[in-house]
């Protein structure tokens, strides 16, 4: 049941933007009943406010919780996080083909889906399920889900038969209420989906006004002509396109940032609806797969580990990997292994493994991977932090965590992203103003993604709020110790009940 809550004296922050303003929440039947100085509020629980700031629930639009927004996690409703877009980077839990084993293969490293039955058929059954168990979830259909549901874990040009049942998979699974499409161009199979996949893709997409979220083809050296890629579909179907996780990876790139936003810049000014999305650290996180030439995992982890197992593949294997490599091997640490015997090495780089074992890095790679079968997550330092502060800080990002969860030690974006960007970029490095930083993350994301009824403190809107302390909000959530709890968050109120209360 909802409750009946006064929040009295905070000063709003409504998402939108405009200057906080000191007044009065009152919280009845799930919804903001009034915004307003001295409202009575006969009956309900005055909760006092004077001296916090009174936002709106904050909006994850990034997020890989897709199971785990149905288990009634509080990670990230610890930090004031009352809705998350899921479906991101071609990883969706929607649809299911008959045969969800490949399904899994593909998406349990980013899922930590390991041991569950998991699959939807629909868009409209998962997210009925999602909201039969009270979830804020908005979900995009991702695109090696999709593929996956059609012609399984095999990579390179589908028919056109198959490509019609995926525009007619994607069409159906929009009408039923999926926010839109996402793509992850960097994992198989879905790297090697050609543009003209793509193209057909998008256009059913913007046919239903949907968003296209994408993971791009390489943030590396290869980003400007990635970038380019998407630019193209957006201007070719019409598109809204968001470029997933903006960043510049690997140190000899990182003077192509300028490039990269002057580009976007351009196709704004063209008229192409692009906008990006960043999270506030400079590692990022994902599984130790994306470290090999993606033609590797043609089949699946299956056939790459009987690769692995054939000494010409291997040195085949080892050979592209090494060559096409844009990070220092110092870059990569392990994160997640899958048994006992490798726990030892989460939270150590690969170099240092190597040493211990006296062998290369990528063989320490390769070793690992057959190890654990295939299942390792790796944590890889990414960004300059000038190019991570100046896309936080450009007018078209939106603050996502990108967060997932892992048996082992997870990135600290899982717990503390929201709070540590208002604390260490808005307060401490005054990127913006409090109200412009809130909007990232609130009013911002609810407009980009067509959620009507979140990211406004108003009168008749769901009541999903957050209040909190903007002199104390922060997180001490670091890449050692990345289950800390996040610091000056004092409530959070999701659809009118409240959730956290400290």
């Amino acid at each position: 049941m909802s409750e009946r809550l006064l929040l009295r004296g905070g000063t709003v922050v409504d998402g939108t933007g405009a200057a906080g303003f000191v007044a009065d929440v009152l919280v009845a039947d799930g919804r903001v009943a009034a915004v307003g100085e001295r409202i009575a509020g006969e009956g309900a629980e005055v909760v006092d406010c004077r001296g916090l700031t009174v936002a709106p629930g904050f909006i994850d639009a990034h997020s890989h919780s897709d199971l785990q927004v149905l288990e009634g996690r509080k990670e990230k409703l610890a930090q004031g996080v009352t809705a998350e877009v899921v479906g991101n980077c071609g990883f969706s839990a929607f649809p299911a083909g008959a045969d969800r084993e490949g399904l899994h293969e593909f998406a349990n490293g980013i899922f930590h889906g390991k041991g569950r039955d998991w699959g939807w058929q629909s868009a409209g059954e998962y997210l009925a399920e999602a909201a039969a168990r009270g979830a804020g979830v908005e979900s995009l259909v991702g695109h090696g889900t999709l593929r996956i549901a059609q012609v399984g874990l095999a990579q390179g040009r589908v028919s056109e038969d198959d490509l019609r049942g995926m525009e007619r998979r994607l069409g159906e699974c929009l009408a039923e209420g999926a926010a839109g499409f996402s793509t992850g161009l960097m994992y198989a199979p879905g790297s090697s989906a050609p543009f003209e996949e793509l193209e057909r893709l998008c256009g059913v997409t913007a046919r239903r006004g949907k968003v296209y979220a994408s993971h791009i083809r390489s943030y590396f050296g290869g980003i400007v002509a990635a970038i380019e890629e998407q630019l193209e579909l957006a201007r070719r179907t019409g598109c809204r396109l968001q470029i997933s996780h903006l960043q510049i990876a690997g140190r000899r790139n990182w003077h192509l940032q300028e490039q990269v936003i002057t580009q976007i810049e351009r196709a704004v000014a063209e008229g192409i609806d692009v906008a990006f999305d960043c999270y506030p650290y400079t590692a990022g996180s994902t599984v130790l797969t994306q470290i090999l030439p993606q033609w590797a995992l043609d089949g699946g982890v299956g056939a790459l580990l009987e690769r692995l197992g054939r000494a010409d593949e291997r040195a085949r294997i080892a050979e592209a990997t090494e060559a096409a490599l844009e990070w220092s091997w110092e870059d990569v640490h392990i994160a997640a292994v899958r048994t006992e015997a490798n726990a030892a090495a989460v939270g150590r780089h690969l170099a240092d493994l190597a040493a211990e074992r006296g062998c290369r890095a990528v063989d320490v790679v390769l070793d690992l991977l057959v190890e654990e079968q295939g299942e390792v997550n790796m944590l890889c330092f990414n960004q300059s932090e000038a190019n991570l502060r100046a896309t936080l800080g450009h007018g078209l990002a939106t603050i996502i965590s990108d967060g997932f969860y892992v048996q082992g030690r997870p990135h600290p974006r899982l717990f503390g992203t929201f709070p540590h960007f208002l604390g260490h970029y808005v307060r401490e490095h005054r990127l913006m103003t409090l109200e412009e930083g809130v909007r990232r993350m609130t009013g911002a994301v609810a407009e980009r993604f067509g959620m009507k009824d979140r990211g406004v403190v108003a009168a008749g809107r769901r009541a999903d709020l957050v209040v909190f302390d903007a002199a104390a909000i922060g997180s001490d959530a670091d890449y050692e110790h990345p289950e800390r709890p996040p610091r000056g968050i004092r409530r959070v109120v999701a659809g009118g009940r409240t959730a956290i209360a400290a």
